[in-house]
């Protein structure tokens, strides 16, 4: 079978316009960034906004191995089987980071036959977007640094500057760095730090933003530092909020592309799962929701993370009321989680594969405590056995749950077909959606609702500048806000090497950070960190463009 980039390159795409106007878009609707990507304008909202909403489905996962789960690939093949019975279905997914791309995970355009395109764009520059968010990010934080060297009037504390820089790049020696060297025209020495351009509030803010004067405001609200007697100080305060709107202009505007079966594919805004909330913008999903019969959206990482935050994030602040979810497995994973190394995944082991599903069963669990009908969607391997296949078959039979072989990477929406019946059987069952909280509790007992309830912990451990974090907040009038947790994507736990369905730990958070502007508060776990580092060998070691343009390597 052809790689990954093989198979896009080879692809035969419409022309944007055409896959627009299949959606009931406008020639006036979009803005053409090329032949085969567009923008949309947020002035078709409120030709929309009184329209029948489609069912929403949220894609997810198992806890994330390095086997490979293929969430995205399955988000995209479900809106391609969709399509294929029928339906009139959209997708929607985060941008890719430059991070990822060139680091150890790789692309997120799917892979096989079920991928956005121009999948090389997709996973490079594609619209900027992710630049204008460092750019409007960085800006803040300049204009911050030249109120310290000037005359500080707003007396900040260089001690209490919390406003970071941010990049897109995996780059780990600049976590923590000193800054303001060089004598008196070098600004005012103080320590701060990068992290990656997806953990910015500015990209959580953008994808809950509902257009460009709510971003405005968002923007407004960002606490970037205190003063000497402890007193928040915004980007409202140092009168920058305008600028970082106007640098967001365009971005903020949805991007439509493809899927290789022309299914139309929004791909807007990419914070981390397991730093942000995970989720695509709320403008893409929400005219999705309005211009399909089937709106397709994922989660980043496993439904821990991405999916109890768009549930309890995004879903209470957009209004969202999904209608189902589809929970994605490998057996290779289920394997790996009952203890099976990386190299030996091919070979049949019941033993472990048993072991395993403890994840799948919680990761279930955790679907259903929202009140939605789940379906599994196992992908398929060429190395899976019919008795594997029947151990997961009928564990979900046991918990419950219906469960579909899914094999859009090798089939495209064909391989998808069983799935997406399945998804529209669970669509029209209805349900009892609710948050897992309420946001009047108290910080703690959120966190310690998420920790116990969905990672499965026996209480939260917090640290002394933790509990001063909590304390600041709920005195300064943001203790009813919602919770982001950061935790490792690798393990239910906040410990990466813990498989399985880990038991008998405990949470330990470190820190609380306030996104004032995004509207919730983040309590980091463990050893999270919000700029990731490369591998001692990055995917950028593969990648190349060749004389005639075309690029290899890139997945």
């Amino acid at each position: 079978m052809p790689s990954d980039i093989e198979i896009a390159q080879a692809a035969r795409m419409l022309p944007i316009g055409e896959v627009a106007a299949g959606i009931g878009l406008l020639e006036d609707d979009i803005e053409y960034y090329g032949k085969y990507k567009a923008k949309i304008s947020l002035d078709v909202w409120p030709r929309l906004e009184k329209k029948p909403s489609g069912k929403l489905v949220l894609v997810t996962a198992i806890t994330p191995t390095p086997a490979g789960e293929g969430k995205t690939t399955t988000t995209i093949g479900l809106g391609q089987a969709l399509n294929y019975i029928g339906k009139k279905a959209i997708i929607a997914l985060r941008e890719p980071s430059l991070g990822p791309s060139f680091g150890i995970k790789g692309g997120a355009a799917g892979g096989g036959y079920a991928q956005v395109v121009p999948m090389d764009d997709i996973n490079l520059h594609f619209t900027g977007d992710i630049h204008a968010v460092s750019a409007a990010h960085n800006l803040l934080a300049a204009i911050l640094d030249n109120h310290l060297h000037f005359d500080n009037s707003l007396n900040i504390d260089p001690r209490q500057v919390v406003w970071r820089r941010v990049m897109d790049v995996n780059e780990r020696a600049l976590r923590n760095i000193i800054i303001g060297l060089g004598g008196k025209m070098g600004g005012v020495p103080r320590e701060s730090g990068f992290d990656i351009s997806v953990a910015s509030e500015i990209m959580a803010s953008l994808c809950l933003a509902s257009d460009l004067m709510d971003f405005k405001n968002r923007c407004r609200r960002m606490v970037v530092a205190y003063t000497r007697q402890g007193e928040p100080v915004t980007a409202g305060d140092l009168k920058v909020d305008g600028s970082m709107a106007l640098l967001m202009k365009d971005a903020i505007k949805p991007n439509l592309v493809q899927t290789l079966e022309n299914t139309p594919a929004f791909i807007h805004g990419g914070p981390f799962a397991n730093i942000a909330h995970g989720a695509n913008s709320l403008i893409a999903t929400r005219m999705g929701h309005k211009l399909a019969d089937y709106m397709i959206t994922e989660a980043g990482f496993g439904a821990d993370l991405g999916a109890e935050k768009f549930f309890d994030i995004v879903c209470r602040y957009s209004g969202f009321k999904p209608d189902a979810s589809v929970l994605v497995a490998t057996i290779r994973a289920l394997k790996h989680h009952g203890g099976v190394p990386k190299e030996n995944l091919s070979k049949p082991n019941m033993e472990a594969l048993n072991s395993g599903l403890a994840n799948l069963e919680k990761q279930l669990e955790n679907l259903t405590k929202f009140g939605l009908p789940v379906v599994v969607a196992l992908n398929e391997f060429p190395g899976d056995t019919q008795a594997e296949i029947d151990m997961v078959k009928n564990r979900c039979m046991e918990l419950g749950a219906d469960i579909a072989l899914s094999r859009v990477w090798a089939e495209g929406g064909a391989g998808g077909v069983e799935l997406a019946e399945k998804v529209v059987k669970a669509c029209n069952k209805g349900n009892e959606f609710r948050y897992l909280y309420q946001l009047e509790e108290p910080i703690k007992q959120k966190i310690e609702k998420v920790c116990v309830e969905i990672y499965g912990a026996d209480g939260v451990d917090y640290s002394s500048e933790a509990i001063r974090n909590i304390e600041k907040y709920e005195k300064m009038g943001y203790g009813e806000l919602p919770v982001c947790i950061a935790k490792t994507q690798n393990s239910l736990s906040d410990d990466p090497l813990k498989r399985g369905r880990p038991r008998d730990y405990r949470v330990s958070i470190r820190e609380v950070r306030l996104s004032a502007g995004a509207g919730f508060l983040v309590p980091l776990a463990g050893n999270i960190m919000t700029m990731p580092g490369l591998g001692r060998h990055p995917a950028a070691e593969s990648i190349d463009i060749l004389p005639d343009g075309q690029i290899i390597g890139l997945f």
